[in-house]
This record gives C-alpha cells, structure tokens and sequence, in this order.
C-alpha cells in the first residue's frame, strides 16, 4: 500500500510548464459538461482528447496507466453492479445469468458510467502528475486568493500521505511478529483489515493533531499578511488553457448533440 505523490511529468513539456491553478481550473472546465449527458459518447470523446494531450503535459501513457489504476476496480464494480441491479433491460439479450438477463441496454449504460469515471478522473490525475504540491499551494494562495490557512494546512497533509503506505506496512508487520495472522479464513481476514484500518485512522488523526499544533505554533493562523517566497504568474498561456479546455468540452458535447445522442442526466 504506497503512495507516490511526486510528479512524473518532464518539466520542460509545454503544458507541464503552466500554472497549477490554470492546470487545475482547465481540469474542472473540461471535466464538468461530461457529466451532463449519459451517452457514452461525450466521455469517449473527452477521453480520447485526454489521451491524445498527454504528450503535451509530458507524461507517458504507461506512466498514467500506473498511477490511474484504481479507475480500473471502479470500472469493474460498475460493471458487476449495472449487471446485477439495472432497472433498463432493454434491447437485445446477450447473456442470461440466472435471474438477470444482460442486454445491450445494460452494457450501454454500463460503458457510459465506466467511460464517463475515466474522462472525469483522468484530468485530475494528469493535474497531479505534473505539479509541484508546494508550487499547486503557493497558486492556490497566490492566484486563487485561496485562505493560507486552507492551501497551508492542504499541503501539510498531502505531504503526509505517503507516510500511510509506510504505517500500514510497519501495522502489518508488528502484528505478523506477535503472531496475529489471518491465514486463509477470508473472515478473519476482514477482521484484520479492518483493525488495521482503524489503527492506522487513529495514528493519523494524531498525527494530524500534532500538526496542526506546531503549524499554530509556528504562527501559521496569525492573522498577518504573508509574504511568498516563491512567486507564481498568471500568464497569456494559462489563460489559453483555460479557454481551449473550455472550447474542447464545448465540442465534444456539441458532437454529441449534432449526431442526436444527447441524453441530459436531468430530464
């Protein structure tokens, strides 16, 4: 169980060079009129633009591939989940499981939420993969006017979320060496995930009070006015960005509506 929080992305790629708040801002811009359709199309669409933009952040696929794994579990459980509890059974029948009959209605549905998980997570794994956390904070606070208490005190945690990897691992063993083991009762099993799950909660919410502790110490809710050591602009190009992500979302919905397979999630 690790975390890998650092960016992955060559620094000198052309969208990878952009400010954290515009990289953000184009994600949520682009992300948002995906959701407003159902279709499968409209997220194929954003998807492959997606896809086809990586080179342009500096990141490669295998790379995303890594880090976006988890999408792939979400995508299964869609899956599993539409096949057994999809009120639309419509169209053809492909497959009877017992008492549930898979159509095409069902994986239609099923491959819009999948695609639509895909192309709404994927902007923010890109954001992540090619930002600084320090350099995302500091624009937050510079740009986006965001409280330094909130950009802070966000950084400070993102910073120890590696450590979770870490502690589950030391969990685990100290437990092994006190002979507490599972084996292969997949009940006790569970037990013992969970206990470590709330062992490991505990030790982070101590360490987040400890945290907050010595950041208040250290004047960090002081009320002053801050200073910034490291500057971050707002340039032309980042407003580009935010414009062409704008334009693209813009397109891939307008696509769908000119080829008729528009279906609004409201209505």
């Amino acid at each position: 169980m690790t975390f890998a929080m650092q960016p992955i992305a060559d620094p000198a790629a052309p969208l990878a060079r952009r400010n954290p708040v515009a990289k953000l801002g184009a994600a949520l811009v682009f992300s948002l009129p995906l959701v407003a359709t159902l279709d499968p199309l409209t997220p194929a669409i954003g998807l492959a633009v997606e896809l086809a933009l990586l080179p342009l952040f500096g990141l490669r696929h295998a790379a995303v591939l890594r880090r976006a794994w988890p999408l792939a579990l979400a995508a299964a459980g869609i899956l599993i989940t539409m096949v057994l509890f999809s009120a639309d059974r419509s169209g053809r029948l492909l497959l009877e499981l017992g008492p549930f009959d898979v159509t095409t209605g069902v994986l239609v549905d099923a491959l819009g939420l999948i695609l639509r998980i895909f192309a709404v997570a994927l902007p923010g794994v890109i954001v992540f993969a090619t930002t600084d956390p320090t350099d995302l904070a500091d624009a937050l606070v510079q740009n986006a006017k965001a409280p330094a208490r909130f950009a802070i005190g966000a950084l400070a945690a993102f910073r120890l979320l590696p450590l979770l990897g870490d502690e589950w691992q030391m969990l685990n063993l100290a437990r092994r060496a006190r002979g507490i083991d599972a084996g292969r009762n997949p009940v006790a099993k569970l037990r013992l995930f969970l206990s470590t799950a709330f062992a490991l909660l505990v030790g982070a919410l101590r360490r987040g009070g400890r945290l907050a502790v010595a950041m208040d110490a250290r004047g960090f809710d002081s009320g002053a006015p801050r200073t910034h050591a490291r500057r971050q602009a707002f340039t032309a190009a980042d407003t580009a960005l935010l414009i062409g992500a704008a334009v693209l979302s813009a397109a891939a919905l307008a696509t769908t509506i000119a080829l008729g397979l528009f279906h609004p999630i409201i209505g």
